[in-house]
């Protein structure tokens, strides 16, 4: 004889989404995570997770006007890792701030080169490690030169 089946309750996307805002705002009240900002991404709380086991670093990445962005990258990750991650910064910083939404990648990439100690990290597929960028390490964003 088969048990009759508990009904099983359904919760609308809106009310799912709801509670996991919740409980990820309850998690980064821990003090490993409590610098994430309070609308945080499930990736950004693995990352902080990997920075605190070793896993990632973190390079800062310095724009000519001062401003300095933390960006989290794997202990291995090539140059290409870091500007998929400073492009991901950027779209999380711009959406929490409501700045501008599009960015053309292909024309800061054609406009602007990554620096690490006076040396264009020119070659996407090079580990930073090979540049010798370790972690906290300031990588800089600069303008090209017209040839």
């Amino acid at each position: 004889m088969a048990a009759a089946a508990e009904p099983e309750e359904e919760l609308a996307h809106a009310e799912v989404l709801e509670l996991f805002q919740e409980a990820l705002a309850r998690l980064v009240q821990d003090p490993l995570l409590c610098d994430l900002p309070p609308q945080v991404t499930a990736e950004e709380i693995g990352s902080q997770v990997a920075l605190e086991y070793g896993q990632a670093m973190t390079v800062r990445v310095c724009k000519a006007d001062g401003e300095t962005m933390p960006v989290v990258v794997v202990q291995n990750a090539s140059v290409l890792d870091l500007k998929k991650a400073l492009r991901r910064h950027v779209q999380l910083r711009q959406a929490r701030q409501g700045g501008v939404q599009h960015l053309s990648w292909k024309y800061i990439w054609r406009t602007y080169h990554l620096t690490y100690g006076g040396e264009k990290l020119a070659d996407d597929r090079k580990k930073l490690r090979e540049y010798g960028i370790r972690n906290r390490d300031e990588v800089s964003f600069i303008k090209k030169l017209r040839k």
